[in-house]
């Protein structure tokens, strides 16, 4: 039982290339055998407007593909899409010539803790995980309470100021590989809504909205003040102060037409280095922007 899926262009060390397996999927998630049917082209998929049948699939694949015992996330909470979060990982990994024992911190951990699980599986790598959502850092600790790969792998920090991203949460002493970030993209819940909306309406959804998304449950992880512009070039200037406690300052950008501001933002504090990283699943195209304060060369790999 698999399917065709376009997923040529991921990491050589992206464990998702190609189909998925669903015979091998629902055997680790057997709920989501009612949610898999053949489309018109005799491919096994899944509905991906059925947030049930998206949880299933992606939960199946944690369970299949990172030695995990339980991954659950609360109601309400954004579902990773594994293959591509994981491939965030992956690129990153590209800016060390050896990518095992790394320390990482993981600003926006989130309620499902995406990144470590990848980091930590793939790469050995450790992690320190913040955010500003006492549930999601909750449901966290039960996933390290129940799965031993997870456990002396990852620190939790709360952040207690929204506004800000490493001030009050780096400590004297603190030093990482590199850092990772998965920011909020809609500068407000209203621009969110209509995000939603023209992704349904490309998907050809005539549900409603708010039958769709849990926007209570999950504002924090759609939208800041500014979305991720803002959100981004507050963490270029706080990197600028904490130059000494990272090798690799990283964050997603989503948008495009960011990426200029972005950059100029960046150069303004003045970095070694820096540079973008290309992650395309599909016809979608995200970015990863990646600076460092450190003076010595590092070597970016050929990505697979």
């Amino acid at each position: 039982m698999t399917n065709t899926s376009d997923k040529t262009s991921l990491h050589r060390n992206n464990k998702h290339q190609g189909s998925y397996d669903f015979e091998e999927l629902i055997k680790k998630v057997p709920e989501l055998n009612e949610f898999v049917f053949q489309n018109k082209y005799s491919n096994l998929t899944i509905d991906f407007s059925d947030a049930k049948a998206v949880k299933a699939l992606n939960q199946a694949l944690i369970l299949r593909f990172y030695r995990l015992d339980y991954w659950d996330i609360p109601k309400g909470y954004l579902t990773p899409p594994v293959p591509s979060r994981s491939e965030y990982i992956h690129r990153v990994s590209d800016l060390f010539e050896k990518t095992n024992k790394k320390n990482c911190l993981d600003v926006g951990i989130g309620a499902n803790a995406i990144y470590p699980i990848v980091g930590i599986v793939d790469y050995g790598w450790s992690f320190v995980g913040t955010d500003i959502d006492q549930v999601a850092l909750d449901s966290v600790k039960i996933l390290i309470e129940k799965n031993k790969v997870l456990q002396s792998k990852i620190e939790l920090r709360k952040q207690d100021a929204p506004d800000q991203i490493f001030e009050g949460i780096l400590k004297k002493g603190d030093y990482f590989d590199i850092t990772i970030c998965n920011p909020p993209f809609h500068s407000s819940e209203e621009e969110a809504r209509k995000g939603s909306v023209r992704k349904n309406r490309n998907l050809k959804i005539t549900k409603k909205t708010n039958d769709l998304l849990n926007f209570s449950g999950q504002s924090k992880e759609l939208w800041c003040d500014g979305g991720e512009l803002a959100f981004i070039s507050q963490m270029i200037l706080e990197s600028r102060k904490y130059k000494e406690s990272c090798q690799w300052f990283t964050t997603l950008v989503s948008k495009e037409k960011h990426l200029k501001i972005l950059i100029k933002n960046l150069k303004k504090v003045k970095p070694a280095s820096f540079r973008t990283l290309p992650i395309v699943i599909g016809n979608k195209t995200s970015r990863i922007l990646a600076w460092s304060f450190t003076k010595e060369e590092f070597v970016l790999k050929e990505n697979g």
